[in-house]
């Protein structure tokens, strides 16, 4: 087996450092705390980690709007701490993968206050400035993903400024060779210091449109998104930035936030030959409850259409291309709350999202807290929050005259604070994330969701977690490389498909619902299953061999399977 290919068996535990643990006391979270929780993540059976920004950010956006991207931010700590944690986790055989914010920059970065001193100033053209159209109005009608307008007017030079964020996150103008220079060189200062891998932040959107046309779409959020997801020079660059980047350090792996993308995308970004990225994040089926034109709203969804999801993700892909998997990260309520039921279900179905992530071609990423099945937090009111893309979105939609009580009953269903409170490692004060007061609300449910209470209960979410990683490394041949083939696809409960490779097969069985679900394998399927026996399950074995119903959100995962007959 090749190198390349035994990186895709790595598992990758994310951290939003801000909300994983403080050790100084101040309420907000930093390196040193990370360092001294690096045993408890190796336990789990992670061999990567991805933090979240930490470098120097006046934390508009919780450190994506950064300031300097070679210096650490105080309130994380130093530079000499971050060495101890790379250090450290190196030391426990882990990587360390860093996050790129590469598509803006803060409003309160050097560059920035450079280039909107003066239209003659040399770093003018480090962002986009475009003069407004005839009658005042912004160049073009594309919005932010906060809500509004995507231009800012700046009285000082008279021209407006591009942000597809935050007004304080100006985009960078990647048509000039001199920015990409600059990401070039920060990319290699990184390495240098010995960085692992790179997460990359909004990366398919850094090429614009030179001409910036008006948008037709009617979308909330980024309606000009035709204009700049995956550009016009978006892959040029990208191996632009492979080239005199990337390849600086052998192995470096390097993974994309790439919303909007087709199959024909994904194999351009992350086919080896190309020599862009190593992969892709699946946004694909996280966001299948979201109204594509209000990601605020909900839409119902049949288990048919994630059916079709994931079989083409995973089947067109198929050594052609790479993708990681998730359900959670820091930008989206909680796994078992938004697709599980976080109630009476908790822990089964904290339990079979998990199986989901796990059993199936590619790289699975861990959230902090998800391996505990941590919920939603309670909020009451908009006023509680800390995410400025729910408040800008609650302020633009009822100004724009919608009921007020069902705009903030949105907000406060998918705003990204959900996952940003404090982890919970304890029953004691702050669940063991702060000795001060921290800088987000504990969730209530610590005294019963947190690592200790789960340490030590053997039929735990978090120990399910240890054994499906450990049954992901024992079979990776299966698992990580081999085929997937669907199974029941007409089954609007259960969920089924096989994974196999020339010498071996398992066949994973989920029930996506909270009602007891009956079913009957048919076909090739039934010639194989004499053989089988039961990896992981759950609950309590009923019975042996294959069931003929799964309870509500059941999942059982079977090895063992005689290979499929040869056609």
């Amino acid at each position: 087996m090749t190198r390349r290919d035994l990186w895709k068996e790595k598992v990758v535990y994310q951290i939003f450092p801000c909300s994983f643990q403080d050790s100084n006391g101040d309420g907000n979270g930093d390196l040193r705390g990370i360092v001294s929780r690096l045993d408890y993540i190796r336990s789990i059976g992670a061999d990567t980690i991805w933090i979240c920004p930490v470098y120097r950010s006046p934390l508009e956006d919780q450190g994506y709007d950064v300031s300097d991207q070679r210096e650490i931010g105080e309130i994380f700590g130093t530079m000499q701490d971050w060495e101890e944690l790379l250090e450290e986790t190196h030391k426990r055989g882990m990587e360390l993968w860093m996050d790129l914010v590469l598509n803006h920059t803060s409003a309160e970065h050097r560059w920035f206050k450079r280039s909107r001193s003066s239209k003659d100033d040399p770093f003018r053209d480090y962002y986009i400035w475009r003069q407004g159209k005839e009658d005042g109005s912004p160049p073009n009608n594309w919005t932010s993903y906060l809500g509004g307008s995507a231009w800012t007017y700046d009285e000082a030079t008279g021209e407006y400024y591009l942000h597809l964020y935050s007004e304080t996150q100006p985009d960078l103008n990647w048509d000039n060779p001199k920015v990409r220079e600059e990401i070039q060189g920060l990319i290699r200062y990184w390495l240098d210091k010995g960085v692992d891998g790179f997460r990359l932040d909004a990366i398919n959107v850094v090429s614009k449109e030179s001409e910036l046309p008006d948008s037709m779409e009617k979308k909330v959020q980024g309606s000009g998104y035709k204009h700049f997801k995956n550009g016009p020079k978006v892959h040029e660059y990208l191996r632009e930035l492979n080239e005199k980047g990337f390849s600086h350090k052998e192995g470096t792996i390097t993974v994309g936030e790439t919303s909007m993308v087709s199959m024909d995308d994904v194999k351009r970004y992350t086919a080896p030959e190309r020599r862009e990225l190593s992969m892709i994040f699946m946004m694909e089926s996280p966001d299948i409850g979201s109204d594509p034109d209000d990601s605020f709203k909900s839409r119902d969804w049949k288990l048919s259409e994630l059916k079709e999801i994931i079989t083409r993700w995973e089947k067109e892909l198929k050594d052609q291309g790479w993708f990681g998997l998730f359900g959670s990260n820091h930008d989206r309520p909680r796994l078992v709350s938004q697709f599980g039921d976080d109630g009476r279900y908790r822990v089964e179905s904290a339990k079979l999202l998990a199986t989901l992530v796990h059993t199936l071609w590619g790289t699975p990423f861990i959230y902090q807290g998800e391996e505990i099945g941590m919920t939603n937090y309670p909020f009451e009111s908009v006023d509680r929050l800390e995410d400025q893309e729910a408040v800008h979105y609650y302020r633009s939609q009822t100004e724009k005259g919608e009921d007020p009580a069902e705009v903030e009953r949105r907000v406060l269903a998918g705003t990204r604070d959900h996952a940003r409170t404090p982890m919970q490692w304890s029953a004691g004060p702050n669940a063991g994330f702060s000795e001060g007061k921290p800088w987000m609300p504990v969730n209530p449910n610590y005294r019963e969701i947190n690592v200790e209470a789960e340490e030590k209960n053997p039929d735990s979410v978090l120990n399910y977690y240890r054994k499906l990683i450990e049954i992901r490394r024992e079979h990776a041949n299966v698992v990580v490389h081999g085929e997937y083939a669907p199974v029941l696809e007409e089954h609007e409960q259960v969920l089924a498909y096989v994974r196999r490779c020339s010498a071996s097969q398992g066949l994973v069985l989920l029930n996506l619902s909270d009602r007891e679900a009956e079913f009957e394998l048919t076909g090739e399927i039934c010639g194989c299953l004499d053989t089988a026996r039961r990896l992981l399950g759950n609950y309590p074995a009923d019975g042996h061999g294959i069931p003929a119903k799964l309870r509500p959100y059941e999942a059982i995962v079977f090895g063992g399977l005689k290979p499929m007959p040869e056609k």
